[in-house]
């Protein structure tokens, strides 16, 4: 992960978050003088790299088990050559295939500075097969600590359990 410093994991609230520290290259920054928008998308990037390094021991692309079916940014502070941001990802909605991640670029010396928030939703995806797969219960148990809302992560768990029981039975 290029631009991406050391990871740490911290506990907000009641739920982890992943947080690691980014740099703003030059070639980040536009004509404006603030790091142009489209960049925000590869600090997510970074993000979830570092969430899955930190949370699954996955370095490598190829092995990311989803593929990215949305994502959005909403810009609020110019970001500038300078700066010294960091990203923290956390987890947000759950269901049988999918799941969003949170990010927030925020300053790494004042976290009221906010530069960008974001969401992207992750759909596991089996690539030998070519097709979407049922979230499994190794990866539902290691997304609960990063999870935003507990309640709405143990409905998940209850419909992927169901799901798999029918499964079993059929």
């Amino acid at each position: 992960m290029k631009g991406c410093g050391f990871t740490k994991e911290e506990k907000v609230g009641m739920h982890k978050k992943v947080t690691a520290d980014l740099s703003v290259r030059f070639r980040d920054v536009d004509a404006m003088r603030h790091v142009n928008n489209a960049v925000f998308f590869t600090y997510f990037e970074e993000g979830r790299g570092a969430f899955l390094k930190k949370v699954f021991g996955i370095v490598d692309p190829p092995d990311y088990p989803f593929i990215l079916a949305h994502l959005s940014c909403d810009y609020m502070r110019p970001l500038k050559l300078g700066d010294r941001p960091r990203i923290e990802v956390w987890v947000g909605e759950v269901g049988q295939k999918k799941f969003s991640f949170f990010y927030r670029v925020l300053d790494g010396h004042d976290e009221q500075k906010i530069y960008a928030k974001g969401k992207s939703v992750m759909v596991l995806f089996d690539y030998e097969q070519n097709k979407t797969v049922p979230i499994s219960e190794d990866f539902l148990e290691k997304l609960s600590p990063y999870r935003e809302d507990k309640e709405a992560f143990n409905d998940a768990r209850r419909k992927i359990d169901s799901l798999t029981l029918g499964l079993m039975q059929g």
